[in-house]
């Protein structure tokens, strides 16, 4: 789900919200100026879109700070997030930098200019050095110092940015059609007034605007599209991740007791792929001893800082990756550990052979979990899914097309446990 919040009834997404649609993905609409409630929380978000309005980023209006709430939860879990004029400024606060008042009102056409980022960019990389657009603010901000700079001019040095890998601010107003322009002068009479001739030139503006506009939004919306998988998950973990060592610490000798099923060596290098808070990893170095590599790889950065604090980046190397696309080389492990992620990905059968690719032969595979199905299916309410990857009549045929033999198999009341070995080309 996108969601898409307003602050005034003018100032809506135009052709953001074209492009998303387009891409298939679903919008949802917080009206904010009409009173709808802000959502607390990210977890059914693959994308968030902050749009404009006549308020400011350093006043307290209504919903600023659920607003600010929503995006620094966003900016957490790495949600795709786009913010327009005061969308950009909130974005800004959010992630550690400042809104204040402008050197005076900016409204109507002129230019900006792309920076040395912007070539590089994921949404500006074709975007002409020099970019005539719709401007309509009269505050501005401070960056943090992590921002990257995508666009500036002589009076307004902050028109575009980037945080992190997939939030970017516009302070001008790049979504605009017709009828948006018509929709703002319509608003704001006076401030319309000082740009002489705006809606009169807004064709042949537009028109040369359209495709570089229509560039970005696609982009915009094809990253999300593109991310849509891995956000989800980020999403749902990241809000989880500062109680999860609480909530799971008691099933630790669990975990032991699995990997010490493993049988791995002195020396071999071992990965724990989706390993959460790590508490799997104690028990993985113990096997391979000083010499041996224990990696744990997880999607979540909220989880793998979780790790950190526990201590857990003194027992194992931790790699933010997404364990279907391993950036390993193959045959590069001798063992895979995993506990409950093949229910988590999307194809359960490539993330198979994905495993298989960077395991050597005679290497092991085990699949963990410390409840059984039926417990789990009992926990959450629910009978036990006849499609589960996880039932024996579904995993085994699954891991021989992957290049795995099943040799162990235990669906037991208080855990689950499937061991395979690697097979030879």
């Amino acid at each position: 789900m996108i969601q898409i919040v307003e602050h005034a009834p003018q100032e809506g997404p135009y052709a953001i919200g074209t492009a998303l649609e387009a891409a298939g993905l679903p919008m949802r609409v917080c009206r904010a100026w009409a009173g709808d409630r802000v959502p607390e929380m990210v977890d059914d978000l693959v994308g968030l879109v902050v749009m404009g309005g006549p308020m400011a980023a350093y006043d307290d209006f209504p919903s600023r700070t659920a607003e600010l709430a929503l995006l620094r939860a966003a900016l957490e879990a790495e949600i795709p997030v786009l913010g327009v004029c005061l969308g950009a400024q909130l974005l800004a606060v959010a992630a550690g930098g400042t809104a204040k008042r402008g050197n005076g009102a900016q409204i109507g056409w002129s230019d900006v200019r792309m920076s040395a980022a912007a070539p590089v960019d994921p949404l500006f990389a074709t975007v002409p050095d020099r970019l005539r657009v719709l401007h309509w603010h009269s505050d501005t901000m401070d960056l943090p110092a992590e921002a990257a700079l995508l666009a500036s001019c002589d009076s307004y040095p902050v028109q575009a940015f980037r945080i992190g890998r997939s939030a970017w601010g516009l302070q001008f107003h790049l979504e605009v059609d017709e009828a948006a322009v018509e929709a703002f002068a319509r608003a704001f009479p006076e401030e319309a007034a000082t740009a002489p001739g705006l809606l009169e030139s807004a064709p042949a503006e537009l028109a040369a605007l359209a495709r570089h506009r229509d560039d970005v939004c696609k982009r915009f919306a094809a990253f999300v599209a593109g991310r849509a998988e891995q956000t989800a998950t980020r999403a749902f973990f990241t809000r989880r991740a500062a109680t999860w060592e609480s909530r799971f610490a008691d099933d630790g000798p669990r975990y032991a007791a699995a990997v010490e099923r493993m049988g791995l060596l002195p020396g071999q290098r071992v990965l724990d792929l989706g390993c959460g808070t790590g508490l799997a990893l104690p028990a993985l170095r113990a096997q391979v001893g000083e010499t041996g590599v224990v990696v744990g790889v997880d999607l979540t950065p909220a989880m793998l800082t979780a790790a950190m604090r526990e201590g857990r980046d003194t027992q194992a190397q931790l790699l933010l990756a997404d364990a279907a696309r391993l950036p390993l080389p193959t045959g590069a492990v001798h063992g895979v550990f995993n506990a409950g992620l093949i229910n988590h990905v999307r194809d359960p059968a490539a993330a198979l052979r994905e495993w298989a690719r960077v395991t050597a032969p005679e290497g092991v595979l085990l699949l963990f979990h410390p409840s059984g199905r039926a417990e789990r299916a009992a926990r959450h309410g629910r009978p036990l899914d006849p499609d589960d990857p996880m039932a024996e009549e579904h995993l085994r045929p699954a891991l021989r097309a992957a290049g795995w033999h099943l040799d162990r198999y235990e669906d037991a009341p208080h855990h689950f446990l499937a061991r395979a070995i690697r097979g030879h080309e």
